[in-house]
């Protein structure tokens, strides 16, 4: 998108924000928050390009507030005034009568303080021209199945009480799979602001080195406690399991939570392993959903210890907790886990006989109050042998204990981490996502 492009819906965003302050009564308050795109898409098959184009979106959703009552309405939003304070003013009209019939909410969060922040990250992405022929020149003789998704996304937010943000970013998502003729593959992403033909260049060399180990006889291991190492990848399945009922404060104080007993004190994890939020990268707001800042850095885990929940407003007022900024649904935003003493070139070494796993599936709770995670091997996943690669592996199903597996079986993280990019485009493209090093643990269980 150009400045140009961008500074007018940024002038449309702000004006419109302005003319609500003068069109709201006196009883009422308002939150309005901006997401848009201009994105290219292309989807990639049989290295051949099998759908391609630029997607523009935007929508509003704007909340009304009044007499401890509150309701939400989305539509889109173009960039042009007039279309979108049409939208708007029919918007709140409705919202207005609306509200009447709602019951009165008791934990109902206003706002409030003065915060305000403008960020825009420019990037070096690829020309829509050039996506084809960049990503497809190291591919040409394979199977390779993915879609790239880039361009930019906006991020905005105001309110009745005079807080405003903009967060604009430029990024980039490759998402791709290669395959063998019987049905193998490889998954990786490729992701970032500015695209880095040598890094792709090496992520591509890394892949066809799998996928050729890929080619040998598969081998079916019987169901059992093997030592098992994780690449980032697979450690950043696991991590989001930690946003689904573990580390948001609603879950611990209504009993939901898989930290519970962590955080009761009555478990530890292992001391190598320790987590935190990190905005300081830039690739999320750092503003919720109530215009609030989170710190650039928030500590979650340190050396097994659970230091920090995620609280928002509303769970704050619900339990006299403080918040912390966390968003609506107080799940990881821009989570990193800190890396450890294992150097790539000790991990097959440091495994001796165990599993090599790329990436996870299928990650469900089996036993949420005990941590018990389940999901299936996928993707390169690989028999290794006194530190060799011998074999590709039949699919297994695990389910073992996040109290065990970052507890007392976690032998050591690597010294490196790497960032595995969100690339959810549902509704609109997602951003951020984990970095995150590799792990090697002792005895994971395995049940089919």
């Amino acid at each position: 998108m150009k400045i140009e492009e961008l500074s007018t819906l940024e002038v449309s965003f702000n004006r419109l924000i302005e003319t609500l302050l003068i069109k709201k009564a006196e009883n009422e308050q308002f939150t309005v928050r901006l997401s848009s795109e201009r994105s290219q898409f292309t989807r990639f098959n049989h290295a051949k390009v099998r759908q391609t184009g630029c997607v523009a979106d935007g929508w509003i959703e704007l909340t009304l507030m009044a007499d401890q009552r509150s309701s939400i309405q989305q539509f889109p939003f173009t960039g042009n005034w007039d279309v979108d304070w049409q939208l708007t003013y029919a918007a709140l009209q409705e919202l207005r009568e609306e509200l009447i019939l709602l019951p009165i909410d008791p934990y109902l969060v206003l706002p409030s303080g003065t915060n305000t922040s403008r960020e825009v990250h420019s990037g070096k992405l690829l020309a829509a021209e050039a996506v084809v022929p960049n990503v497809l020149e190291l591919v040409t003789e394979l199977d390779f199945t993915g879609i790239y998704a880039g361009g930019v996304v906006i991020k905005a937010y105001g309110d009745s009480n005079g807080q405003k943000h903009w967060f604009a970013t430029d990024s980039f998502t490759l998402d791709y799979s290669l395959f063998t003729t019987s049905g193998q593959a490889v998954k990786g992403t490729f992701a970032g602001s500015d695209w880095d033909k040598s890094a792709y260049v090496a992520k591509i060399s890394e892949a066809k080195n799998q996928l050729e180990l890929l080619s040998h006889p598969a081998k079916e291991l019987p169901r059992g406690q093997y030592k098992t190492y994780f690449a980032p990848a697979a450690v950043a399945d696991l991590l989001i399991m930690l946003s689904w009922g573990s580390l948001s404060e609603a879950d611990i104080q209504q009993g939901n939570s898989a930290l519970a007993a962590l955080w009761r004190e009555e478990k530890q994890l292992s001391t190598a392993f320790s987590l935190k939020e990190n905005f300081q990268r830039g690739l999320v707001p750092r503003f919720n959903e109530l215009g609030e800042i989170a710190a650039p850095e928030i500590p979650i885990i340190e050396k097994g210890d659970l230091i920090n929940t995620l609280v928002n407003s509303r769970t704050a007022k619900e339990y006299q907790k403080t918040a912390n900024g966390a968003n609506s649904s107080e799940t990881l935003r821009a989570p990193e886990v800190s890396p450890g003493n294992l150097v790539f070139e000790q991990i097959l070494p440091s495994l001796d006989t165990g599993l090599y796993l790329s990436n996870l599936h299928y990650l469900n709770w089996s036993d949420r109050q005990t941590g018990r995670i389940t999901g299936m091997t996928r993707y390169a996943c690989f028999w290794v042998e006194n530190g060799e690669i011998i074999a590709p592996i039949e699919n297994l199903r695990f389910d073992e204990s996040l109290y065990r597996f970052w507890g007392e079986n976690l032998v050591d993280l690597t010294t490196f981490q790497e960032f595995i990019p969100e690339v959810g485009t549902y509704e609109s493209r997602q951003l951020g996502g984990s970095l995150v090093p590799g792990m090697l643990v002792e005895d994971f269980t395995y049940t089919l």
